[in-house]
């Protein structure tokens, strides 16, 4: 047994023996001026940092007499009361007129049982139903023989559609005209008008119906043709 480790350690000791020695390659190229340089910086960063500064020394304050010698006006006094953080006091309620005419309470029994008693609501329906008046229906009034035309009439009399030409127009200075007549009116029923009591559908001297439709000033008859369905 003994000869077996004395074999074992031998050839232990052989093998480290005839391994490669590795060489040592010492700092790579350049690191001994960066490690220099490193040195360099880290002194003289300590070199040169300064040391720790105090409060700074208050500026002596500026007198009101020398600010009115230099031509400036003087500082207002600063109000150094503390703050108050106490909360706001709430606004006042806003006071409500419950006498106000316009606000009815005649649906609060207390308010009118305070103000009305028996007797006094008796009187007052008393004097209501004594203003109360019944209006009788009268008769309507008829249209007298001066009346001018009824536009109501005519739109149920005639059949052709808004724009469908039935009479023969003058195309002369057409737009012109249309514009400045029916301008005149405050609404196409009373152009309407007007244009069948100077002689339309027929005539039209005003221009009021340039297409000839018998329409004028865009009066759409229409809603009285609907009406009678």
């Amino acid at each position: 047994m003994m000869r077996i480790s004395g074999g074992v350690l031998a050839a232990a000791i052989l093998l480290q023996a005839c391994a490669p020695m590795v060489p040592d390659s010492g700092p790579g190229a350049g690191f001994s001026e960066y490690d220099s340089s490193q040195g360099g910086q880290s002194g003289a960063g300590t070199a040169g940092s300064s040391p720790a500064e105090g409060p700074p020394t208050p500026r002596p304050a500026i007198s009101s007499e020398e600010l009115r010698q230099a031509g400036l006006p003087s500082a207002e006094p600063v109000d150094t009361a503390p703050l108050d953080n106490g909360a706001t006091a709430p606004a006042a309620a806003q006071n409500v007129d419950t006498n106000n005419p316009g606000i009815s309470d005649e649906q609060d029994f207390s308010a009118v049982s305070d103000r009305e008693t028996i007797e006094s609501d008796r009187e007052r329906l008393e004097a209501q139903r004594e203003a109360y008046r019944v209006i009788q229906p009268t008769a309507l009034p008829t249209r007298n023989g001066a009346q001018g035309p009824n536009i109501v009439a005519y739109a149920l009399q005639t059949s052709n559609a808004v724009g469908e030409r039935v009479y023969r127009r003058s195309g002369f200075r057409a737009e012109a005209k249309f514009n400045n007549s029916c301008a005149q009116y405050a609404s196409s029923d009373l152009a309407q008008e007007a244009f069948l009591a100077n002689g339309g559908p027929e005539r039209d001297r005003a221009g009021m119906d340039p297409d000839g439709d018998g329409f004028a000033c865009y009066w759409d008859p229409t809603p009285f043709r609907e009406s009678l369905r």
